[in-house]
């Protein structure tokens, strides 16, 4: 019974990592040279009985950082304007700070030892939080280096198909084409995306493990292995 109640404590869910679900805006495909315009950023919990779903959710317009490129396909695509003051931009690195913050804190919390990126096509937010986390030269990054959970290859195992709001739709989320390209709504939404399908194959009896294994063990190598 212990072990069961173990398995649903999330930092017993994914080896110690505590899921943060992101979505970024960006003024273009390059993570070196384009801007960094938007960033959403949700944070999950897991009950006693092991069911995963929302908690907090931080959100920020981002300042383009100096000599950033500014594609005018990808500000049409999104409907940002960077100059537009009501935005309420802050800078990179005070956006990061306050994330690093926020995530540290709820990764403690719940005993995890660190967190790793959630996000749907995730190397694409990877990189760009990577490239921005550089530039700011911030140390001590929450955030696992090349480790993520890309929502859009798990739906497409899950669901069998990895647009994001098909995905939602065939899970029973309700997604408005309107209010997407957003990077709160889109996080929001991959969030619960992601809860679907963690929840549904517990649910499917893929959690806990029916073998009681120790995931927490050493890796065998093969050339250990052909010794024994």
């Amino acid at each position: 019974m212990s072990e069961i109640c173990d398995a649903n404590k999330l930092n017993h869910r994914f080896r110690g990592y505590f899921p943060v679900v992101i979505d970024v805006e960006t003024a273009g495909f390059n993570s070196q040279t384009d801007a960094l315009l938007e960033i959403a950023v949700t944070m999950l919990k897991m009950d006693d009985e092991g069911i995963l779903s929302l908690d907090k959710t931080l959100h920020y317009h981002i300042e383009p950082f100096e000599g950033a490129n500014l594609e005018p396909d990808a500000l049409a695509f999104n409907g940002i304007d960077p100059t537009n003051p009501l935005r309420g931009a802050v800078s990179e690195k005070e956006a990061f700070l306050e994330i690093f913050k926020e995530v540290k804190k709820a990764q403690k919390a719940v005993g995890c030892h660190r967190s790793i990126i959630v996000a749907h096509n995730a190397a694409f937010d990877h990189g760009f939080v990577s490239k921005a986390i550089e530039r700011c030269a911030l140390k001590r990054t929450p955030f696992h280096p090349f480790a993520t959970f890309d929502t859009a290859a798990l739906s497409g195992l899950a669901l069998g198909h990895t647009v994001l709001a098909k995905a939602c739709s065939i899970a029973g989320i309700d997604f408005d084409n309107s209010e997407a390209h957003s990077a709160l709504y889109d996080t929001e939404r991959t969030a619960e995306l992601f809860c679907h399908i963690v929840n549904k194959w517990k649910a499917l009896g893929g959690w806990p493990l029916a073998v009681n294994h120790d995931l927490d063990a050493p890796v065998e190598t093969a050339s250990q292995a052909s010794t024994d």
